[in-house]
């Protein structure tokens, strides 16, 4: 390793949390995974700790920084899980609940009870969120009414309710603050204006003062503490949601491109706007305006105009890669070995994993799990096999809506865990079929935290990053079109049983 900057990024996720030091050209010179558990104490419950969370943090940054080039650090990245909420004291920083999980699905009936009543349009017209447990806001009513069912401390200011990049910025100390791209998770900013709507607040029974105050991708954030070997005062330039980042770190304000992360879930990001489409949510990618200086004018050209804020379209699917995680769980194995054992076709078996009911594009909550084609033949391998086939189906269903409200996509970028599997990346080749792209990097949304950091510091420019080369395996399509479609109507009617 050489004498030049660095730029620490860290990955927030749901099931880790992983850290990288990247230099001056772009490379990854150390990275590093910290564990961090979940709990489910009540049917569609999930809960993460809070404080276990923060500690992935700082296990994860001290296993990758040693102490003898923690010094040349001049930035740090964060990528965040998105929807997850906690709530904690403002004077002594202990939360004062769990953290709930964008997974959790406690709140399904007051979804419910909201659409009934007939505010679905508005919420959906305000934040670009359709009524649905995954988003925040009435995990936020949840955790108040739980702690703070007068809301008089949270009117006070004595409670901070944040998202994960919230809380883990409050570790840091200084003032409460969020990154907007995260906080238009929430569905209580206005995806418009960016700021909190007291519309959404009033229907949601959150009090403005509980809540951060937002701040660009790129901004005056506090700055970085608690981090091991990493001086105290380092600062934090870009702060991303994870799926965010893995969009940046593709380069993705180029024209046509559309990104999939398959992690526990799976999300599916364009830039652009759904049009009518209720089958997209509309969020905002970055905002990119406090990074100062980006470059010369030239390095802005072939970028476009990225500055922010950039509105996004996506998609995000509960169960992909965490239907894989549940057989592991149910066969008592692990994932790679289930991957290995896989044949190359599930028969006429369909799996939805539809745990938490169905996210996009149907956005349904009350949809069930569904396993059918079964036969006294049916072996272990073949669940793995549907399971598979799964994540290719309900990743492909997000596509098609991209590719009828946004435009024609040509090219899927993959990146995350699960691309591990080129079993996985040729059947999404050949049931998508066009043309995957699987990245080789694999802790993609830690790149994109990098990336953004590194621009604010002025190591590197857009243009920079847009011709700087990550290297990608592409499937094609090899199935033809007939099987294709049979294989599609299969999996529609699967659908048609899981929301009946």
């Amino acid at each position: 390793m050489d004498s030049g900057p660095l730029v620490l990024a860290v990955d927030q996720g749901t099931s880790s949390t992983k850290a990288l030091l990247v230099d001056a050209e772009g490379r990854v010179v150390a990275r590093a995974t910290a564990p961090l558990s979940e709990a489910q104490p009540q049917p569609g419950w999930v809960e993460q700790d809070a404080e276990e969370l923060w500690q992935s943090v700082r296990a994860a940054v001290e296993g990758c920084v040693d102490a003898g080039v923690a010094h040349r650090i001049e930035a740090v990245g964060l990528s965040t899980q998105r929807e997850s909420l906690a709530l904690w004291d403002r004077r002594t920083g202990q939360p004062l609940g769990p953290l709930v999980s964008w997974q959790d699905q406690r709140t399904a009936g007051q979804c419910r009870e909201l659409a009934a009543a007939g505010a679905g349009p508005l919420v959906r017209e305000l934040s670009g969120m359709p009524l649905d447990p995954m988003f925040s806001a009435l995990k936020a009513r949840w955790l108040l009414d739980a702690y703070d069912p007068s809301r008089r401390r949270a009117e006070a200011g004595e409670l901070c309710l944040g998202t994960v990049d919230s809380w883990l910025l409050s570790r840091f100390g200084g003032d409460h603050v969020t990154e907007v791209g995260n906080a238009s998770r929430t569905q209580l900013l206005n995806v418009d204006t960016q700021r909190w709507d007291e519309r959404l607040l009033d229907l949601f029974g959150v009090p403005v003062e509980v809540l951060p105050r937002v701040l660009a991708s790129c901004a005056e954030f506090p700055a970085a503490r608690g981090l091991g070997p990493v001086p105290d005062g380092t600062p934090v330039r870009a702060v991303l949601g994870d799926s965010h980042a893995a969009m940046f770190a593709h380069a993705g304000w180029r024209p046509g491109v559309v990104k999939a992360t398959y992690g526990t879930g799976s999300s599916v990001m364009a830039l652009g706007d759904p049009g009518g489409s209720t089958a997209l949510c509309r969020s905002i990618a970055w905002d990119l305006s406090g990074a100062g200086d980006m470059g010369e004018a030239g390095h802005m050209r072939g970028a476009g105009d990225v500055t922010g804020p950039v509105h996004a379209v996506e998609g995000n699917i509960r169960a992909t890669g965490r239907a894989l995680s549940w057989l592991a769980e149910l066969f008592g194995t692990d994932e790679q070995t289930l991957l290995d054992e896989a044949p190359p076709s599930a028969g006429r078996i369909q799996f939805v994993p539809a745990f938490g009911g169905l996210g996009a594009p149907w956005w349904n909550p009350d949809a069930v799990a569904v396993l059918s084609g079964l036969t006294l033949g049916t072996r272990r391998g073949d669940l793995v096999a549907a399971a598979l086939d799964a994540i290719v189906h309900q990743v492909e269903d997000v596509v098609s809506a991209i590719d009828a409200s946004v435009g024609k996509v040509q090219v899927l970028l993959a990146d995350g865990g699960l691309t591990r599997s080129a079993r996985l990346m040729r059947a999404q080749a050949d049931l998508s079929g066009r043309r995957v792209a699987r990245s080789a990097e694999p802790d993609l949304s830690c790149l994109g935290a990098a990336d953004a950091a590194g621009l604010a510091a002025g190591l590197w420019s857009l243009t920079d990053l847009e011709e700087r080369l990550r290297p990608s395996t592409d499937f094609y399509p090899e199935m033809d079109e007939r099987t294709r479609a049979e294989s599609r109507e299969r999996w529609l009617a699967a659908i048609d049983r899981t929301l009946s």
